[in-house]
């Protein structure tokens, strides 16, 4: 994993000034440096640089900055992490969106995994109550579209590093923001809450895990205690999402009228 490479090699790294360079399991390419060896402004610049390189041929899904700090024996990731991916090959509901001229509100990650397509605003954001705090302020502006927020804590802090324990205080806390988010939304709002892959922190390893992810719906105008199945794929969220709009897009099977009605 990414902290035992840093546990590794951060001291050499230190030493010679020179990046710390490695894939993942999936299509991901990443470059750590230590935030006083290598200034953020130069790591992002070789990220860039090498997101344009692993366009050509091999297409790489994602380019990654990985910063840390601290010591040998005690090195940390910070939270400026930035991601550089390649735009979406094909129609998303980003764009289908914004051609609408609907808001599309991503906070945290998800504009650079998204390559910025479809976006209408970018929120910062670096841990969950960041992403909490956003996704209010994002309801109290009267955004009509799309909220996109990511817990980035749950996978980062928890699930790669098996911190069981960490992972059930982070529920513990989002369950407690749950009022908040409820109180900001409007009658007809949806909030779903989901995930892109499962990060088990029981299971052996530090990669993701391969497990159902959840999908809770709610809305204060939305019918309660509706069981929808196991879905097929991500895209029926999507699908949904883009009903709700009253856009189609070409995959996905939508469950908007399990819900509510329309």
């Amino acid at each position: 994993s990414g902290t035992e490479i840093i546990k590794d090699l951060g001291a050499e790294h230190v030493k010679t000034g020179r990046p710390i360079v490695y894939t993942s399991a999936d299509s991901v390419f990443q470059i750590a440096a230590h935030e006083e060896v290598i200034p953020l402004d130069r790591l992002y610049e070789m990220c860039e640089k090498a997101r344009r390189i692993l366009d050509r041929e091999h297409r790489v899904g994602r380019v990654i900055a990985r910063p840390f700090l601290g010591n040998p024996g005690n090195f940390y990731r910070t939270e400026n992490r930035h991601d550089y991916a390649v735009p979406p090959p094909r129609e998303n509901l980003l764009a289908a969106l914004k051609d609408e001229s609907l808001d599309v509100v991503c906070i945290g990650k998800i504009a650079s995994i998204y390559d910025s397509v479809g976006v209408t605003e970018d929120l910062a954001a670096k841990n969950n109550q960041q992403s909490i705090d956003q996704t209010i302020h994002a309801l109290q502006q009267n955004t009509h579209g799309l909220i996109f927020s990511n817990l980035v804590d749950f996978d980062m802090l928890y699930g790669h590093r098996r911190d069981t324990e960490g992972y059930a205080r982070a529920l513990e806390h989002f369950d407690a923001s749950l009022p908040a988010i409820e109180a900001a939304m409007r009658a007809d709002d949806l909030m779903i809450i989901t995930a892109d892959h499962g990060n088990d922190p029981t299971f052996p390893g530090s990669d993701h895990t391969r497990e159902y992810v959840p999908l809770l719906v709610y809305g204060k105008s939305a019918r309660r205690g509706v069981n929808l199945g196991t879905r097929v794929s991500l895209s029926d969220i999507g699908q949904t999402i883009a009903e709700n709009f009253g856009i189609r897009l070409t995959a996905g099977e939508s469950f908007l009228a399990q819900i509510k009605d329309v």
